[in-house]
């Protein structure tokens, strides 16, 4: 498994936290910035994971913000990106399981790095059920295509 992880300056320490995490558990990943707690723009960090996630170069993508709201809603406009808000496991887990969710989001004003750790966790070792969930996501893409 490989992951796109990112996050703005708000999200930095958190992002830390959790590669650190992915260390110990062997999870290979790549850091797409931001690299410091230097203002930076959500929107930029959110494309460059998203794309790299829709375009298969990695398996999911993390991203973390000050409140995960804005880093989910940009990378939410990159088609084929499911990007879940999740603060909790129970999300996390459904996020992945009834959504097929490839990107998770979290905000780190929000939650801490003991629960964003777990939350990762969920959301990695879940799978997508498929079947009455498979139609609906597939709904998704026709309407990414209707506004084409």
């Amino acid at each position: 498994m490989k992951l796109a992880i990112g996050s703005d300056h708000a999200g930095f320490n958190l992002k830390e936290a959790v590669k650190k995490h992915l260390d110990k558990k062997g999870i290979e990943y790549k850091d797409f910035g931001t690299y410091s707690e230097e203002s930076c723009d959500y929107p930029d960090i959110a494309k460059d994971v998203a794309l790299a996630v829709k375009n298969g170069q990695y398996d999911f993508g993390i991203l973390i913000c000050g409140t995960g709201i804005g880093i989910s809603i940009a990378a939410n406009k990159v088609r084929g990106i499911r990007a879940a808000l999740c603060h909790d496991t129970f999300s996390a887990k459904a996020a992945r399981a009834h959504n097929n969710a490839n990107i998770l989001a979290m905000g780190a004003r929000v939650i801490g790095e003991g629960l964003a750790c777990e939350i990762v966790d969920a959301f990695l070792s879940s799978a997508f059920e498929g079947g009455r969930h498979q139609r609906r996501v597939d709904k998704i893409h026709l309407i990414e295509d209707e506004q084409q």
